[in-house]
């Protein structure tokens, strides 16, 4: 495929773009920083720009398509570019940058005839990650249905995008998929980062005790690359367990008391339900930091 990819210079897209053109496809980084990958075609672009936006989708991706009889249009967009949190700038312009970029590359896409377009969202749409104070899930394990009412700038902006998608599926037609990523762990900061996380359960409250291992994300952008004819459909994206030694029940006895939990649930398993994915994907994520770390609560051999 010839893949319009945005914001692969990030921490999540990197791994996605490379992994896309590993597979072979074809990949353009959008970015105001370019990525410098031999196999990723790099192209400054302001996506906030409607023009530069559209002229970058409708134009070529590389001189060797110079040498191709017509110039060839882009087979699916994948739409990472984004502010990626709060307190990196003033709110307003965190809110104005995603909203205005997400619409303007729905908007030139879909114009310019691209069927797929997969986009990031978020877990903060929840309305948990960014709170002011604590706010706890209305039930648990967190699924798709779960309202979305955030009160932070970066948040709202995901939620609006949400709402821009699926009014560009209903005008085009187009398979338009969004994906609520957790917590985006590349495979490094699980000695990094995870000793901590093992202590102290309390530091992963604000992501559900949730993760996404980056590996695993680059396969379910490409499950989402592969699947056709789904409308519009928004997913969770996390890993199959939780980042914390602590039980299942042992979270909900200390951090959920009260909440109302709506399936059973096994000893390890993520409170960020993963079900959607698996069940119109396929998705079935490989990792964890168990591979890596040795479980704190597991009995000595």
């Amino acid at each position: 495929m010839r893949i319009f990819f945005t914001g692969g210079s990030g921490k999540a897209g990197r791994h996605v773009a490379t992994h896309l053109a590993d597979l072979g496809h074809h990949v353009t980084n959008a970015d105001l920083v370019p990525l410098r990958h031999p196999a990723v075609t790099d192209l400054r672009v302001d996506l906030t720009d409607v023009g530069e936006t559209y002229s970058a989708l409708a134009g070529l991706a590389s001189f060797g398509e110079l040498d191709l009889p017509e110039k060839p249009s882009y087979d699916a967009v994948v739409h990472f570019a984004a502010v990626p949190a709060i307190l990196l700038t003033s709110d307003a312009r965190t809110y104005a940058a995603n909203v205005l970029s997400t619409y303007n590359v729905l908007e030139a896409a879909t114009r310019l005839g691209v069927r797929k377009v997969v986009f990031a969202s978020s877990e903060t749409t929840y309305g948990i990650c960014f709170a002011q104070g604590e706010r706890r899930p209305q039930y648990l394990p967190v699924d798709e249905e779960h309202p979305t009412v955030p009160e932070d700038s970066y948040a709202m902006s995901k939620v609006a995008n949400e709402v821009t998608a699926r009014s560009f599926q209903a005008r085009t037609g187009a398979d338009i998929y969004g994906l609520r990523i957790n917590n985006v762990i590349e495979p490094h900061e699980y000695a990094e980062l995870f000793p901590a996380f093992l202590a102290d359960p309390s530091l992963r409250r604000r992501n559900i005790f949730a993760y996404i291992d980056t590996r695993d994300l680059s396969r379910l952008v490409q499950r989402c690359l592969e699947v056709d004819g789904l409308g519009y459909e928004v997913f969770n994206v996390a890993n199959a367990d939780l980042s914390v030694a602590a039980t299942t029940d042992e979270i909900r006895d200390r951090f959920y008391d009260g909440v109302e939990v709506r399936q059973p649930m096994g000893r390890d398993e993520t409170f960020y339900s993963i079900d959607k994915a698996r069940d119109l994907l396929a998705y079935a994520p490989e990792h964890s930091w168990r591979d890596v770390l040795p479980d704190p609560r597991a009995p000595a051999t």
